[in-house]
C-alpha cells in the first residue's frame, strides 16, 4: 500500500480521490484550506489511514508548516487537485486581470512550489509520482474560447509539469499532468459528462500505471494520451 498527498481534498475530485484511495487501503494524508468546514471529509476520519491536515498552497507559511509536521514521511503519489476556475470575467471585453493572476498563482505556481518542496520526502519512495490535476483546456492543440484565465493557467501548468518530468528523470521521479474529464462537480457543472466517481477510478489506475516513459506526459482520465 502506498502514501498519497491530495490538495484541495474537501470537495470534489480531491474529495473522491480521498475515498477511493483508502478504500483501497492505503494512507492518505488529505489537505485543505479550511478542515473544520470540510464537513464530508471530516466524516472519513474514523478511518485510521486518514490523515486531515490544514493547507492553502499559495500561503508560503501553511506551507511551511504542513512540511515541518510530516517531517521526514515518505510519500508515494502527490496529487496537486487544488485548483481554481476564475472569475465570471475571463472575456476580451471584461478581463478581471487581478483574478488573472490569482489563478496563475493557485494552478501553475502553487503545483510547482509545493512539489518542490515535497520532493524530499518523495525521493525516497520506490515509484515516485507527481500528478498535477490539468485540464485539456490548456491543451494548445485544442481550440476554444473564452475562459483565457482558467485556459492560460492550465497550459502554463502543462510546461511546468513537463520540464519538471525532464528535471527529475535522473532520479526516478514520474511527473504528469492528468485530465479528469468534464465532470459533475461544482466546477464542472450538472451537464458534465463524467460522476466524479467514474472519472477519478480512471484517475487512479492511469496514475497507478505510470512508469518513467511515461513521465513527462499529459494523461487523459481514461489513459489516452493528450496532445499538448
Amino acid at each position: 500500500m502506498e502514501t498519497i498527498t491530495i490538495t484541495g481534498a474537501n470537495r470534489g475530485i480531491g474529495l473522491e480521490l480521498t475515498r477511493q484511495y483508502l478504500r483501497a487501503n492505503n494512507t492518505v494524508i488529505a489537505t485543505c484550506r479550511n478542515p473544520s468546514s470540510a464537513t464530508d471529509l471530516i466524516t472519513l476520519t474514523s478511518n485510521p489511514n486518514l490523515q486531515v491536515a490544514q493547507l492553502d498552497v499559495t500561503d508560503r507559511q501553511s506551507v511551511d508548516a504542513f512540511c515541518a509536521s510530516i517531517k521526514d514521511k515518505v510519500i508515494d503519489v502527490l496529487i496537486n487537485n487544488a485548483g481554481v476556475k476564475g472569475s465570471a470575467n475571463q472575456g476580451l471585453d471584461d478581463m478581471d486581470a487581478e483574478s488573472w493572476l490569482a489563478a496563475f498563482n493557485t494552478n501553475t505556481i502553487a503545483p510547482f512550489m509545493f512539489s518542490s518542496r515535497l520532493l524530499k520526502n518523495l525521493k525516497p519512495a520506490d515509484r515516485p509520482r507527481i500528478i498535477s490535476v490539468s485540464s485539456y483546456m490548456g491543451s494548445i492543440s485544442r481550440p476554444g474560447t473564452g475562459l483565457y484565465a482558467y485556459r492560460s493557467s492550465k497550459a502554463a501548468l502543462n510546461k511546468v509539469m513537463q520540464v519538471m518530468a525532464n528535471e527529475l528523470l535522473a532520479e526516478g521521479v514520474i511527473a504528469c499532468p492528468v485530465h479528469p474529464g468534464w465532470v459533475r462537480t461544482d466546477m464542472g457543472g450538472s451537464d458534465a459528462d463524467l460522476s466524479v466517481e467514474q472519472s477519478v477510478g480512471g484517475l487512479i489506475a492511469v496514475i497507478d500505471k505510470l512508469s518513467m516513459a511515461q513521465s513527462g506526459r499529459f494523461w487523459n482520465w481514461d489513459g489516452e494520451e493528450l496532445p499538448w
